[in-house]
């Protein structure tokens, strides 16, 4: 019933445990295919991918070529795009069950979802992040890639899919799913807190509000990337 889609670059370290929380799902039946699309890796995320059954793709680099290139190649009714540092908690195939049954559903407007946003990290920092995340999507509706997303595949053709963006990719399928047709789930998925400590959990945030400022006022995705990397 359900496509992973999970892009890829030197994400060795986490592809293990998301592909660990697919299993459940897997022996149930609700995900009959993952495809992971590389843009490159040079440690052992192809190794990891292959040993676990998934489909490779490789592409060039950039998150939104290769949630494209990935998209492109699905055959189920729904696919979920996965990023490969954020892990679907257990018994998550359940509310997601739920979500499609209703979804398919004659006359049923909502035809995408995104998980609720947690990481996995103690302290106050962490759990106002979270809690910022959540007004964030219940005033704007306006999800990130590290939520994933769930979406039918005829309504994801319908919009027109991914584009190979450098950058924000998420935010643009988000405005064009628009807030009638995405639901907000209950469930949360853990995402690695590694790239906010790694940067600075100040410094992360500042840079991620300055680049999302920066799109809706119009800055082409190549000259934020510039900003996003420095």
């Amino acid at each position: 019933m359900i496509t992973v889609v999970i892009p890829t670059l030197n994400a060795g370290s986490s592809l293990n445990p998301a592909f660990a929380a697919l299993v459940a799902a897997s022996v149930e039946g609700l995900v009959s295919t993952v495809i992971v699309v590389d843009g490159g890796s040079t440690d052992h995320t192809l190794d990891i991918a292959d040993d676990a059954g998934a489909r490779i793709i490789k592409t060039q680099k950039g998150r939104g070529v290769q949630l494209a290139a990935g998209g492109h190649e699905v055959k189920t009714k729904w696919i979920l795009f996965l990023h490969a540092d954020t892990i679907l908690t257990p018994g998550w195939q359940v509310e997601v069950r739920g979500f499609i049954a209703a979804a398919n559903q004659p006359g049923a407007k909502k035809q995408a979802a995104a998980f609720r946003f947690s990481v996995d990290e103690p302290g106050i920092g962490p759990r106002i992040m979270e809690k910022t995340v959540a007004m964030r999507c219940a005033i704007f509706a306006l999800p990130y890639g590290d939520q994933g997303l769930l979406i039918s595949s005829d309504f994801y053709r319908q919009i027109g899919g991914f584009n190979s963006m450098p950058l924000m990719e998420d935010v643009d399928i988000i405005r064009r799913i628009g807030r009638k047709h995405l639901a907000l789930l209950k469930t949360p998925v853990l995402t690695s807190f590694a790239r906010y400590r790694k940067d600075g959990f100040l410094h992360r945030i500042y840079r991620n509000l300055s680049c999302l400022t920066l799109y809706f006022i119009g800055v082409a995705p190549v000259r934020i990337l510039q900003r996003y990397e420095q």
